[in-house]
This record gives C-alpha cells, sequence and structure tokens, in this order.
C-alpha cells in the first residue's frame, strides 16, 4: 500500500503557507514537477478555507496528484477523505484514534504523528503505515508546534522498529534533510521549505539528500 522510497520527499502545504506570487495550485504543480513523492493538504490556522471552498480546493490538489501519480494525503479531516476518496488521512494524538480512523478508510494510508516512545508502540500495534516524528528542529511553519527535539528519538524508534516507514518533520531544509536521512528517516516533511523556494527541482534533489 505504501512503500517508504514514496515518504522521500513528503511535501505538506495549504492555501495560507502560499503567499508568493503564484497561486496554491501552481505551487503545487511546480513541486509535482520537481519530483515531490507525497502530498498533505493541511489546510490549518488563520484564514484557512472552509465549506464548499475547503472542498473545491481540495479536488483541485487531489486532480494534480492524480495526474503526477503522486499520494494525496489530507490532514486530520476524516469526513473530507471519506468525500474525496482521498490516498489517504495523516492524524495526530489529539484528533480522531487510530482505530476509528482504521475502521472509516479501511484502504487507506494512515499516517501518524508521534513524539514519545509509547505514541510510537500504540501507532505501530494499532496499524499504521508510516509514522511522522518530529518536529525534528524549530519550526514556525506551525503554530502549535512541540519543542524541537532533534535527531536523537528518531534513531532510537529506528533502531526499535527496523524498516517501519518514518519521516521526520519540523525545520528540515535542504542544508540538513541529509543528517536527517542518515539518522533513520525515510523521508522528510517541509513546508515553508518547498512553499518559499525559487528553484523547487533544486530543492527536491537537496530534500532527496543529492546535490543540487
Amino acid at each position: 500500500m505504501l512503500k517508504a522510497e514514496q515518504l522521500a520527499v513528503y511535501f505538506v502545504m495549504g492555501s495560507i503557507n502560499c503567499k508568493g506570487m503564484q497561486t496554491p495550485l501552481q505551487v503545487l504543480e511546480d513541486a509535482l514537477q520537481a519530483g515531490i513523492t507525497i502530498f498533505q493538504l493541511r489546510e490549518k490556522g488563520k484564514g484557512a478555507l472552509q465549506g464548499a471552498e475547503l472542498e473545491q480546493f481540495a479536488r483541485q490538489c487531489q486532480s494534480l496528484c492524480r495526474q503526477y501519480s503522486v499520494p494525496f494525503i489530507v490532514n486530520d479531516d476524516i469526513d473530507l477523505a471519506l468525500k474525496l476518496g482521498a490516498d489517504g488521512v495523516h492524524v495526530g494524538q489529539e484528533d480522531e484514534a487510530l482505530l476509528e480512523v482504521k475502521q472509516k478508510l479501511p484502504h487507506a494510508i494512515i499516517g501518524v504523528s508521534v513524539h514519545t516512545e509509547q505514541e510510537m508502540q500504540q501507532a505501530v500495534a494499532g496499524g499504521a503505515n508510516y509514522v511522522g516524528i518530529g518536529p525534528i528542529y524549530a519550526t514556525s511553519s506551525k503554530e502549535d508546534a512541540r519543542p524541537a527535539a532533534g535527531v536523537g528519538f528518531l534513531q532510537s524508534m529506528r533502531q526499535q522498529y527496523g524498516n517501519f516507514p518514518i519521516v521526520a518533520i519540523g525545520g528540515i531544509t535542504g542544508e540538513n534533510a541529509a543528517i536527517v536521512k542518515q539518522a533513520g528517516a525515510d523521508g522528510v516533511a517541509v513546508i515553508s521549505e518547498l512553499c518559499q523556494s525559487n528553484d523547487r527541482k533544486r530543492t527536491v534533489r537537496l530534500l532527496c539528500g543529492a546535490e543540487g
């Protein structure tokens, strides 16, 4: 269902993350052309789209992802994911319980944010397809971000859970992505690093650990 390599460059975006000359859909298509491997729609924060506007925007994002054969993941909103037939959902510890999500979306990719060993254990035992570990470094993209954890917890979880798919998030850039992957992440999730990039092909290469 989900291969670890599909997490390589995990782009997370909502309409409020795109403040430049390009529209959010232009940013997404440019990122898809640049080579992102999975996309999560995270429409949260002040000024976020709601209702019919959100559904329309989500469908447009989903359509672009399908054109490039990239999985389309919805953050938190199980009802929206069901309505769209999204490829998957990503939930945090404060969101709907993993077991309930799996019952509602039995064939979807399900990712879970984890911050402790207990949360990791529960996510793996509960049938998550991958986990998101972070914030690795300090980040300004999420208003409710927890303190930066560094790579120590990531390294520990990789040692304990072998090949279980892990994506790292939080303050990751082209300059530190290789360090994060060496610590055990299958992929890196970014918001501003791609939203604000002037050369997304180069940014994706750097996030993959390749030379720019």
